[in-house]
């Protein structure tokens, strides 16, 4: 035997005198006592072990979600900053009258608006931009705005003109449709 293992600890010393002289009464008291505060120490620590486990894990969850949303959603506010550019090219492409349409010199410029705004679509398309279909459905405020009621025929509450096109990025409201609403003819 090496010097080191001769050497015995104090509580090494007092667990071989209690192993071989039989416990006092008190003795066993308190043994059971420090035995059952332990226990209680040591369940209090798991419990908080698998606590900090679970909010670690939830933690992760949500800044998974979180990233994966910054990624979706990162264009929302550009996408937003180019719908006017594309209400503009289709008011542009609206007001032009039929006449001019239909004039030769026109005709190029003509398709090159209807290929932009061919494009713009394609474009929004891809990065999961939609277009509300509104003229005809029942008033929706979680995607339309209702700016005004028009006497019609149709049942109260359904879209008989819209104003403005709304749209969606992916199941996001981007813009509301801005709306004229039935109402029942007086």
């Amino acid at each position: 035997m090496t010097e080191e293992e001769n050497i015995v600890s104090p509580e090494t010393e007092a667990a071989a005198e209690v192993a071989d002289e039989p416990l006092h009464l008190g003795q066993a008291e308190l043994l059971a006592e420090r035995i059952s505060v332990l226990e209680a120490e040591l369940a209090e620590s798991k419990a908080a072990v698998l606590y900090a486990h679970a909010e670690a894990q939830n933690v992760r969850r949500r800044s998974e979600k979180e990233a994966i949303d910054a990624r979706a959603y990162a264009v929302t506010a550009f996408a937003r900053d180019i719908l006017s550019v594309a209400d503009n090219l289709a008011r542009g492409l609206s007001a032009m009258p039929e006449e001019l349409r239909n004039d030769d010199k026109m005709k190029g410029l003509v398709a090159g608006l209807e290929a932009t705004g061919r494009e713009l679509d394609a474009i929004f398309a891809r990065n999961g931009i939609t277009k509300i279909e509104s003229v005809g459905a029942m008033l929706d405020p979680n995607r339309h705005q209702a700016m005004l009621e028009m006497p019609s025929d149709e049942a109260p509450g359904t879209i008989v003109q819209e104003m403005q096109a709304g749209y969606m990025i992916r199941d996001r409201l981007l813009r509301p449709a801005l709306v004229a609403v039935a109402k029942k003819p007086e």
